[in-house]
C-alpha cells in the first residue's frame, strides 16, 4: 500500500502532561479495536460470498489445507472450502481481538482458533484464499472484489490502525537524560556541557548496550513518565508489531544532541541497539527533529549534516534506506510572520536536498500544516506542487488538524477527491520538472530573500516592537475567553508569561480569525510588496513561478476572508483607546498595502476575480458570520464588565465555535 495513516492521539506528549503511558497504551487498544472489528464484518460478508463449491471448481490444496485447519465441520459447508477457511480465519482474528484488547467482537465465532501473531500472518491466510480464486480463474473475485479490498486494508492498518508518532519536547529530554546520567553516576550536570561534550558523551552511551536506568533507581516524576511512555512504545512494538510506533518528534530541535538523546531514550526500553561486531545499529523508532522556528529552519542543513556525519547514525540510516525531517509552519509563522515563514520553509527543504543526498539517504519531508494560512493551511494540492523540485521524492508527510480532518475526510466521496489530489500533486511534484529556467530561479530567489527581509522587519515590528500590541490584541481579540476553552490538546501558552512568545501558535492565528483581521495571514506582505520596485518581475513570478502562485493565492483567501470594518467593532474592547486607533491604523494601513500589491501582482480588479468558485462560497457565507461577530463583541463586552450570568459564556463559547465553522480553516 502506498498510503500510510498516522496518529499523534496518545502519543503528543508537548505540553500536555496528562499524556502518559497509560495514555498510549489505551490509544493504541482502541485503534486495534477499530481495525479487527472492520475486517471481522468485511470477513462475515466474505463467508456469505464465497460459496464456490468443490461439485463445480477445482479447489487449490493451499485452501484445502486451511479448510481442513479451520475446525468447521458443518455438514452444510462440507463442499464448500472457502467458506470453511473463512471460518478459520474469523476464528483466529476473533482470538487475535480477545488477546490483544481483551475484548470480546461483536459477532463471536462458534469455532476456536489461535490467535495470530501479527498482522503478516492474517494477510498471509487472506492472500492463499486470494491466490486460490485467481488460478481458478475468478481473479475479480480475488483482486477487485470484497477480499482484494481486505487485503489492501490489512496492508496499510496492520493490527494498530494508524501508526502512532510519539513527540515531546527537546528541554524535556535535556533534563531526562540529564538525570539518568547523574543517577547512573556518569556525568553529574549534563546541562552545563556544550554542544560538543554532549555529542561525545552520548555517542559513547549509544555505542553501549547497557542502560542507564534503573528499576532500584529513584527518578523524579517527569523522568519517570517518560521512561514509562518509552517502554509502553517497546511493548506495543511486541504486542501489536512494529508500525504501531515508527516516529518520535522532536520538538525545537536546535542541535544534533536534541536528536542522539532520544536514541537514548530509545535505548533504555530496547529500541536502540548497539551495532555488534561492526555492524551498525538498530533503530526500531527513527527520531525525526521539527525545526519551528526561522532561525530553526536556516540552521536546519547544517544540523543534519552533522547528523549524518555520525558514523553510528550513518549507519542506522543507510540501513533504513530514509530519513524524515519535520518541518513547522505554526511557529515559523508567528516568528517571522507569513511571507517570511512560507520562504524560508521553501529555502530550508532546498538546502536539505543536497545533504541528504550526499548521505545517501531519501529524505522524506514532514509538513506540520495547520488548518489557517497562518499556519500553511490552503489548498494542499497547490502546496505540494509548489514545493522545491528534488524534495519530495516519491513519499511526503502532511498534518491534518482536527477540524479539517471532518472537512476533509467526514465523507466517502470527499475524503476519495482530497486523496487523490495530494497522491497527484505527489507524483507530480516528484516527476515534473521546475517550470523555470535556470535564470529565472535565481532572479526570483534573489526578489523573494527580498520580499521577505522586509516583511519580516514590517512583521517584527509590529508584532515585538511595538509597545502596547501584546494588551491590544489580548482586549481586541477573544484570545482569554479561547484560552478557557476546553478544546485542544495543550494550554493555549507554553508558560504561565502572557508574552507573544509563549502563545501557542494555534490560539494565536485562531483568535485573529475570531475578529476577523486574520493578521498571522498577510501582515507584512503589503509593505514588502509596495516596497518592491521591480513591479513587472514581480508579476512574471506571481504567473509562472508555482512557489509564489500558490503563495498569493493563500494569502488571497486570507483577505477575502478579513474584513477590517467588522473588526473595527471590536476597538472599543480594548482599555487604552488611544492606542487601539494607532495600532488598528497601523493594522488597517498594512491590509491596504497587501490588497493593492496583491491585485497588482496578480493583475486582478478584485479578490479572487480569478477563482469564481471560492468567491461565491465566501460571498455566500459572509452575510451569516456578520451577525455572530457583533453578537460576540456584545457578550465580550458584558464579560469583560463582570456579568455573571452562564448564558453569556455559553454564548461566547457558540459563537467563537460558529465563527470557527464558517469561516473554516480558522485554526
Amino acid at each position: 500500500s502506498f498510503l500510510r495513516v498516522g496518529s499523534w492521539i496518545g502519543g503528543d506528549r508537548d505540553g500536555n502532561p496528562f499524556v502518559q503511558a497509560p495514555q498510549l497504551r489505551h490509544a493504541l487498544q482502541r485503534g486495534c479495536q477499530a481495525a479487527i472489528a472492520y475486517y471481522l464484518d468485511a470477513l462475515h460478508a466474505l463467508g456469505a460470498e464465497l460459496s464456490l463449491s468443490t461439485e463445480l471448481a477445482h479447489v487449490s490444496q493451499a485452501v484445502l489445507d486451511l479448510a481442513e485447519g479451520s475446525g468447521d465441520a458443518s455438514p452444510s459447508r462440507g463442499d464448500e472450502p472457502y467458506r470453511r477457511a473463512i471460518s478459520g480465519i474469523y476464528a483466529r482474528l476473533a482470538a487475535t481481538c480477545t488477546a490483544l484488547t481483551g475484548t470480546q467482537p461483536a459477532r463471536p465465532s462458534a469455532l476456536k482458533g489461535e490467535a495470530y501473531a501479527m498482522p503478516q500472518d492474517f494477510r498471509r491466510d487472506l492472500v492463499t484464499v486470494a491466490q486460490g480464486l485467481a488460478s481458478e480463474g475468478n481473479g475479480a473475485l480475488s483482486s477487485g472484489g470484497a477480499l482484494g479490498r481486505l487485503i489492501r486494508a490489512v496492508e496499510t492498518f496492520g493490527f494498530h490502525l494508524a501508526t502512532l508518532d510519539m513527540r515531546q519536547n527537546s528541554d524535556v529530554h535535556e533534563r531526562v537524560v540529564g538525570e539518568l546520567l547523574k543517577v547512573a553516576g556518569v556525568e553529574p550536570d549534563y546541562a552545563a556541557l556544550d554542544e560538543y561534550a554532549r555529542i561525545a558523551l552520548l555517542r559513547k552511551e549509544l555505542a553501549s548496550n547497557r542502560p542507564l536506568g534503573s528499576r532500584f533507581s529513584a527518578y523524579g516524576e517527569e523522568t519517570a513518565s517518560e521512561l514509562a511512555i518509552v517502554h509502553a512504545a517497546a511493548e506495543a512494538h511486541r504486542v501489536y508489531g512494529p508500525q504501531c510506533i515508527t516516529h518520535y518528534i522532536i520538538s525545537k530541535a536546535e542541535s544534533v544532541s536534541d536528536m542522539l538523546e532520544v536514541n537514548i531514550l530509545l535505548k533504555e526500553a530496547g529500541l536502540w541497539q548497539a551495532g555488534v561486531d561492526g555492524a551498525p545499529p538498530q533503530a526500531a523508532i527513527m527520531a525525526i527533529p521539527l525545526f519551528e522556528t526561522i532561525g530553526d529552519l536556516e540552521a536546519a542543513p547544517a544540523i543534519m549534516s552533522a547528523y549524518f556525519g555520525l558514523p553510528e547514525i550513518a549507519g542506522v540510516v543507510q540501513a533504513r534506506g530514509h530519513q524524515e525531517v519535520m518541518i513547522g509552519y505554526s511557529d515559523s509563522n508567528k516568528d517571522g510572520g507569513y511571507i517570511t515563514s512560507t520562504w524560508s520553509l521553501y529555502k530550508a527543504s532546498q538546502a536539505l536536498a543536497p545533504v541528504f543526498a550526499d548521505a545517501g539517504a531519501a529524505m522524506q519531508l514532514f509538513h506540520g500544516r495547520g488548518g489557517a494560512v497562518g499556519r500553511g493551511g490552503g489548498s494542499a494540492f497547490a502546496a505540494i506542487q509548489a514545493q522545491p523540485r528534488g524534495t519530495v521524492q516519491g513519499r511526503i508527510r502532511i498534518t491534518e488538524q482536527g477540524e479539517m480532518i471532518a472537512a476533509k475526510f467526514g465523507s466517502r466521496d470527499v475524503a476519495m477527491t482530497n486523496l487523490e489530489a495530494m497522491t497527484s500533486a505527489t507524483l507530480l511534484a516528484s516527476l515534473e520538472p521546475e517550470g523555470i529556467s535556470e535564470r529565472d530561479a535565481a532572479r526570483f530567489t534573489a526578489a523573494m530573500d527580498d520580499l521577505s527581509k522586509n516583511a519580516f522587519a514590517a512583521y517584527r515590528d509590529l508584532v515585538y516592537g511595538t509597545e502596547g500590541f501584546k494588551e491590544f490584541f489580548r482586549q481586541l481579540t477573544p484570545i482569554q475567553e479561547i484560552s478557557g476553552l476546553k478544546i485542544g490538546s495543550r494550554p493555549a501558552s507554553r508558560t504561565k508569561s502572557n508574552a507573544i512568545e509563549d502563545l501557542r501558535a494555534i490560539p494565536w492565528v485562531f483568535s485573529w480569525a475570531q475578529a476577523r483581521v486574520m493578521l498571522p495571514g498577510w501582515y507584512g506582505v503589503g509593505q514588502a510588496l509596495a516596497g518592491f520596485e521591480d513591479k513587472a518581475l514581480l508579476a512574471d513570478m506571481a504567473q509562472h513561478w508555482s512557489f509564489l502562485k500558490s503563495a498569493l493565492a493563500n494569502l488571497e483567501m486570507v483577505l477575502a476572508k478579513s474584513d477590517l470594518g467588522i473588526a473595527a467593532q471590536y476597538l472599543p474592547l480594548v482599555e487604552d483607546q488611544g492606542m487601539a486607533d494607532t495600532l488598528f491604523g497601523r493594522i488597517r494601513e498594512g491590509w491596504n498595502q497587501t490588497h493593492d500589491g496583491l491585485l497588482a501582482a496578480t493583475g486582478q480588479s478584485r479578490l479572487l476575480e480569478k477563482n469564481a468558485a471560492l468567491e461565491t462560497s465566501i460571498r455566500l457565507r459572509l452575510p451569516y458570520i456578520e451577525p455572530l461577530n457583533l453578537l460576540q463583541v456584545e457578550l465580550l463586552k458584558r464579560h469583560r464588565a463582570g456579568e455573571d450570568d452562564p448564558r453569556i459564556k455559553e454564548g461566547i463559547e457558540l459563537s467563537i465555535n460558529a465563527i470557527a465553522t464558517a469561516l473554516r480553516n480558522s485554526g
